[in-house]
């Protein structure tokens, strides 16, 4: 695919030896490398499903007492039997054998248990990982969807694909109330950002914040830059320092595909006649989340007929959004509950009438149905006046390192120059 990134740059450390005779003492002839041994070795494992900690220890040729005792000092850190299927254990022997001299238990990505042996018997302590802060740019087209362009992404070939679909995840987040991209990206879209993250010493990431953001939807660019006004908790803007969040979410499920749109009148499936549909259906599986697209109060919550288990949650101005055929309920989405934007409320299924599972989403402004998709939302408050000049700084300097990368000028031109090179093979 047509797509770049810009490699993480690594500085790397050079070691040079430099020798030198001290005055005076008699020189000897050059003494050959001499090669020994690692005096110790690790012995790796995992825990298998429906294996203890116990017995792994005693797999490995522990001693029942010696293994009784360093389960004593493990569970001075953590619960044995709460250990997850696939735990990695590194056991640490002298190369002539005999006992283990140190015990390496893997809690989590974060954490693990060091286990020594003391005299006295086994201690333990509890180790935080120690993570880098680095910087990842990333840039390229979409042929097809956003998830593909990016998992696919040549330049993100060194980064895990767990985290590759966190990036997919973010960038949906931050554009989620300017675009839809179950519907809107075209063939030929671009995209850059740069995001900071958070690396563990496997090379995976435990967090990552994007810092700026650009997404080229049929030639119109958006631009999101992080910026964090005093007192208030980071959000993205525009270009301008305009919110790139509305009132309302364009969609209460993440990239999904809308099965049914709004329209005055439909063939409906299971009751074989013409009817209006005032609402907009999203395929997908059962059990996967639904948001709240807006912050309000949940005023129904039962059952509806036609609509199966059903939500309502009311708005401030007049707005009213519902959400039908769900397999089931969050908790805290109680009648009389308020609830946020972006707040799991239930999970996509197919009671009443419905022949597959899906969301039934509305959107009511005053009491009338209106087309949740090609309504226009208000924005939320810009970056306050009183940041304004900071905001500026913080803005130019994380859009230079955005238009550092390919754009769609960049793009454009090696299309081109794959027509040419096939027209002329």
């Amino acid at each position: 695919m047509l797509s770049a990134a810009l490699p993480l740059v690594a500085a790397a450390l050079t070691v040079v030896l430099v020798s030198w005779n001290r005055p005076g003492l008699p020189e000897t002839d050059a003494v050959g490398g001499v090669y020994a041994s690692a005096p110790e070795v690790v012995e790796v494992r995992s825990l298998s499903t429906g294996v203890t900690f116990g017995q792994l220890l005693e797999d490995a040729g522990m001693r029942s007492a010696d293994s009784g005792n360093l389960l004593l000092a493990f569970r001075e850190q953590a619960n044995p039997r709460r250990m997850r299927s696939g735990a990695e254990v590194r056991i640490v022997r002298r190369r002539w054998g005999g006992d283990p001299l140190r015990i390496e238990v893997d809690l989590d990505r974060d954490r693990l248990v060091r286990l020594e042996r003391a005299r006295s018997g086994w201690t333990s302590s509890l180790i935080e990982l120690v993570t880098t802060t680095d910087t990842v740019f990333v840039a390229g087209e979409i042929r097809s969807s956003l998830w593909t362009a990016i998992l696919g992404n040549e330049g993100l070939g060194g980064v895990p694909l767990a985290d590759r679909r966190q990036m997919v995840g973010r960038l949906d987040r931050v554009f989620q109330w300017q675009i839809d991209f179950s519907r809107q990206i075209r063939q030929g879209d671009t995209y850059r950002f740069v995001l900071e993250r958070e690396r563990r010493p496997d090379g995976s990431m435990r967090s990552g914040q994007l810092l700026a953001a650009e997404l080229v939807n049929g030639g119109r660019p958006y631009y999101a830059i992080r910026f964090e006004p005093s007192d208030e908790p980071a959000s993205w803007f525009d270009l301008e320092g305009q919110s790139v969040r509305r009132a309302f979410l364009m969609k209460p499920i993440e990239l999904s595909r809308i099965s049914s749109g709004f329209t005055n009148s439909r063939f409906h499936p299971i009751l074989r006649r013409w009817r209006a549909h005032r609402g907009v259906d999203y395929a997908a599986d059962s059990g996967t989340p639904v948001q709240a697209t807006g912050s309000g109060v949940v005023i129904r919550r039962g059952w509806g007929d036609s609509y199966g288990r059903v939500i309502d949650v009311r708005h401030p101005n007049g707005f009213l959004t519902r959400y039908a055929h769900l397999s089931g309920w969050a908790r805290g989405s109680a009648v009389g509950s308020r609830v946020t934007q972006g707040q799991v409320i239930g999970y996509v299924g197919m009671t009443g009438l419905a022949t597959g599972p899906h969301l039934h989403y509305e959107m009511h402004v005053g009491g009338r149905a209106v087309d949740p998709i090609a309504i226009d939302l208000p924005a939320e408050d810009p970056v306050p006046a009183a940041d304004m000049a900071r905001w500026e700084r913080e803005r130019d300097g994380r859009l230079r390192l955005l238009l550092g990368l390919p754009g769609p000028e960049t793009f454009r031109e090696r299309r081109t120059e794959a027509r040419v090179v096939d027209s002329d093979g």
